[in-house]
This record gives structure tokens, C-alpha cells and sequence, in this order.
């Protein structure tokens, strides 16, 4: 028998339980968030007039050439691409990785831009970074 161990065994249980739903709750954002390729971090310069250059960073999940983060774009607030690096090989070696996106022309008014960064075959699903643009 189980004679008088029936509510410690439930407490054990409840315990283990809620000790998973906590790993659980903890790891989840990671996992929605992720995407393929996603944009972990910029660095802009102001070249002169309107012209940018961007240094930016990117974590993918590349396997090969049938797999990997094969662009970054930088957009304007509209959406409207602005600037694009296609990356030509994969980097399932080094991770993360930084290129840059260098001679973007940013429209008078635009203080902050989007970056984002594509996946092959799968396209923009991970995250983007926002990046104000120093004066």
C-alpha cells in the first residue's frame, strides 16, 4: 500500500508541477520569439548629409546552403527598404555574425529605422531591431 503517503505524493507532484510550468514560463519567450535569422544588435554612423552606415548582427539557425540568412534590409517607419546587404554564403560556422550595410540614404524626417534580416527559404520571421539615428 499507499496508506498515508496519498497527500505527500500529491504535494511532491504539485511541486515537480509547478517547478516545470516555471522552466517552462521562463524559456517560452525565447522560443516564440526566435525566429531563423534574428537581428541582435546595430551600430549606425553618420557619414555626411543623409548617408548612414550600419554595422549590424545577426543570429541565425544556418545548416548549409539550402538554410541560412541570406539578407539584411533596413527599413524606414513606412516599411519602405531603405537600404540591403544580400549575403552571399552561409554562416553556419560563425555565430552570430556582423555585416554591414554601408552608403544608406535615410530621408530628411526619419529619425529611427527597422532592421530585419532574411532567412532562406523561410523569409522575415525573427526579430527586428529598432535603431535611432544619431545627429
Amino acid at each position: 500500500g499507499d496508506r498515508g503517503q496519498g497527500p505527500a505524493r500529491r504535494g511532491t507532484l504539485a511541486r515537480r508541477m509547478i517547478r516545470a510550468l516555471a522552466v517552462a514560463a521562463l524559456l517560452l519567450p525565447s522560443l516564440v520569439w526566435a525566429g531563423e535569422a534574428d537581428v541582435i544588435g546595430a551600430t549606425v554612423e553618420h557619414r555626411k548629409g543623409r548617408i548612414y552606415d550600419f554595422d549590424v548582427t545577426v543570429r541565425s539557425k544556418d545548416t548549409g546552403w539550402e538554410r541560412y540568412a541570406d539578407m539584411i534590409q533596413v527599413l524606414g517607419p513606412a516599411g519602405n527598404v531603405l537600404g540591403t546587404r544580400v549575403l552571399e554564403h552561409p554562416h553556419d560556422t560563425e555565430q552570430p555574425f556582423t555585416r554591414d550595410v554601408y552608403g544608406v540614404e535615410i530621408p530628411r524626417g526619419i529619425g529611427e529605422v527597422t532592421i530585419r534580416a532574411r532567412f532562406k527559404p523561410v523569409g522575415f520571421d525573427g526579430s527586428v531591431l529598432k535603431v535611432k539615428l544619431p545627429d
